[in-house]
């Protein structure tokens, strides 16, 4: 009996085959026989005689039967489909013309056996889990990146806190994720977030870990740590301190504790708070001092974490020569602010120079939190290396000849 064809739609990725010339005998199936191959659903139904090939997304005609049908897996592997099978032998000699027409790869067709119906059954169970594995996966990827967003847009004090209510989460799918998430980048702005952010949350959850059952210092108690070194044995205030290497000291210690994420807003506002009462009392400019090079070590420890001095293989000089300011002690700045630009012995104008500081102060803005210290502190900052390169222009400028 001849075989009829009808061509689906494209869209629908459907193709039917008449199966009326089966014989009842080589028909025989229960209701439904289903399996399901990487990628496509073989069905057989005894009331259509259809064979129906179709891909996850495929629409299923209704029929009474499709009640039946168990529900298909959401997600697929994007691995090629095996080839497929029919259940009849009388197809065989039909194979060469469904080949010529549809391009459809089939194997030698196999009269159908409870074997086969056996060995099919556990195909359809194996490639289920694969399905309910692929998107288990999926969901557990859709909340990493919920919790990466979350965790990209809080702002210090609610990163801390995050990170606290999901110290669990960070396990090595996390980093995993994250790690794709930044390579896949295209900005180099978001590159550096996405690196700045695993460094936060490493840190705090570092700091979580090892002072689980040890009392965290007070901003009081890290201010104090970190002025120690340029504290005499009676507690007597000097500055510039007595030994050169204090201020090594505490530059090191304010590196140790921002990597420890101690650094935060409670101790800004200590270190604001303490200058604040120095300036008004007046009587210890030694103290005054020391709070100002707390800040400035600060300062330049944060902003120097984030390079701006290279656009693809081109090196920007101007954000170069900037970056070596931010970097360099406050008492260097003149100095290198006169061998630096051409008002001197170097090749940057000042017009270059106050470009990029507006350009750094704009992105400070832009990421950190409104009205915060740690804003307030980066943004005086760069405006203070801004009016020292202002100072020195006007001073050369106004030099007699």
């Amino acid at each position: 009996m001849a075989t009829s064809i009808s061509r689906p739609n494209v869209s629908m990725c459907i193709c039917v085959v008449n199966l009326s010339f089966l014989s009842r005998r080589d028909a025989y199936v229960s209701s439904v026989v289903s399996t399901y191959f990487v990628g496509y659903r073989c069905s057989i139904y005894k009331d259509e005689r259809a064979f129906v090939a179709s891909p996850a997304i495929a629409r299923i005609p209704k029929t009474k039967s499709n009640s039946e049908l168990p529900p298909m897996a959401t997600f697929f592997p994007t691995a090629p489909s095996p080839p497929l099978r029919c259940l009849c032998s009388s197809l065989h000699h039909h194979q060469g013309s469904l080949v010529q027409r549809w391009d459809i790869g089939i194997m030698k067709l196999k009269p159908f056996s409870s074997t086969t119906l056996m060995n099919w059954k556990r195909r359809r169970t194996l490639i289920c889990a694969v399905n309910q594995d692929a998107e288990k996966s999926f969901k557990k990827t859709v909340e990493v990146d919920r919790l990466i967003d979350m965790l990209r847009d809080a702002n210090p004090n609610e990163l801390q806190k995050l990170v606290v209510e999901n110290v669990l989460a960070f396990n090595e799918t996390f980093w995993i994720r994250l790690a794709a998430r930044t390579d896949t980048c295209k900005s180099e702005d978001d590159k550096k977030d996405y690196e700045e952010l695993a460094l936060s949350v490493m840190s705090i959850v570092d700091r979580l870990v090892h002072k689980t059952n040890e009392k965290i210092e007070s901003a009081t108690d890290v201010l104090k740590e970190i002025l120690k070194p340029a504290v005499d044995e009676v507690e007597e205030i000097c500055w510039p301190p007595r030994d050169p290497e204090a201020l090594n000291l505490m530059e090191k210690e304010i590196i140790q504790r921002e990597q420890e994420g101690q650094l935060d807003e409670g101790f800004l506002a200590e270190v604001n708070a303490q200058l604040r009462q120095a300036k008004e009392d007046r009587d210890k400019p030694g103290l005054e001092a020391m709070l100002q090079k707390v800040l400035q070590l600060y300062a330049s420890r944060i902003l120097s974490k984030r390079s701006y001095a290279k656009k693809g293989e081109e090196v920007l000089k101007a954000e170069q020569f900037l970056e070596s300011i931010i970097k360099a002690p406050e008492e260097e700045w003149n100095k290198l602010l006169l061998n630096g630009m051409t008002i001197g012995k170097g090749e940057i104008s000042p017009d270059e120079l106050y470009a990029v500081v507006k350009k750094r102060i704009e992105r400070t803005l832009i990421r950190t939190e409104g009205g915060s210290y740690q804003q307030r502190i980066l943004t005086e900052y760069l405006k203070g290396i801004q009016s020292r390169a202002e100072e020195i222009v006007q001073a050369l400028q106004n030099k007699p000849q």
